[in-house]
């Protein structure tokens, strides 16, 4: 089954409802430029309730981070009680080697030479277990880290699929486009931010949280039926 990720979360009866429908993932974003930011305090809040709500049932929660020290990265995630790193900024590999196994990297490549590049210099130090993605492709954006709203491009994410077993895919998802980018990419996860809210940063709306989660699960039936 596809693995879903829902971001950019910010309060913790909206992260309750988005378990609940279904993600695998969540994540908090700890970049202060970021219209979903969140204070380390503030996420340590929510992840606690949802902890305490959900016990083993909880998603595994991940810290989204922009090139920020890995000695910051994991103070943080220890501060939180976060799972694991999302390194979304200019991380060199070195920070994902002295984050030991808790981190993967977000790439966004201009093109599948790029990608296979990319993909070769961070899957030394990608995550080995079954729980997180070995990488995560994004749109391209010269000055963007992320939240782009574009697509990520399926020959970029091929590319990169093709260097690593477990690929998360972002980029301009919502729940009208999902379930065809699931069946003609196949990626291992799908990571969604502002394609399931409605006009508000860090707020998801639930009844497109639902269709999102509907259209993955859709996508997953009918490639095993195909299969």
């Amino acid at each position: 089954m596809t693995r879903i990720k829902i971001c950019g979360l910010t309060a913790l009866d909206n992260a309750l409802a988005c378990a609940e429908a279904g993600a695998d993932l969540l994540g908090f974003n700890f970049y202060p430029r970021s219209p979903r930011y969140v204070t380390p305090d503030a996420a340590r809040e929510i992840v606690a309730g949802l902890r305490a709500a959900l016990g083993e049932r909880c998603p595994l929660l991940v810290g989204v981070f922009v090139n920020a020290p890995a000695d910051e990265i994991a103070t943080t995630l220890a501060a939180a009680g976060l799972d694991a790193a999302q390194l979304s900024g200019d991380e060199p590999p070195d920070t994902l080697q002295a984050l030991g196994g808790r981190a993967f990297k977000a790439l966004r490549p201009r093109d599948p030479v790029e990608a296979e590049a990319q993909a070769a210099l961070y899957r030394a130090h990608a995550p080995r277990g079954e729980g997180l993605p070995a990488l995560l492709v994004d749109a391209y954006h010269p000055a963007l880290y992320g939240g782009t709203g574009e697509p990520a491009g399926a020959d970029v994410a091929r590319a990169v699929m093709a260097r690593v077993p477990r690929l998360m895919l972002a980029g301009g998802l919502t729940p009208d486009n999902v379930g065809e980018r699931v069946r003609t990419i196949r990626p291992w996860g799908v990571d969604v931010a502002s394609g399931v809210e409605n006009g508000t940063p860090g707020v998801k709306d639930l009844a497109r949280v639902r269709a999102f989660v509907a259209a993955v699960h859709a996508a997953d039936a009918a490639a095993g039926e195909t299969a």
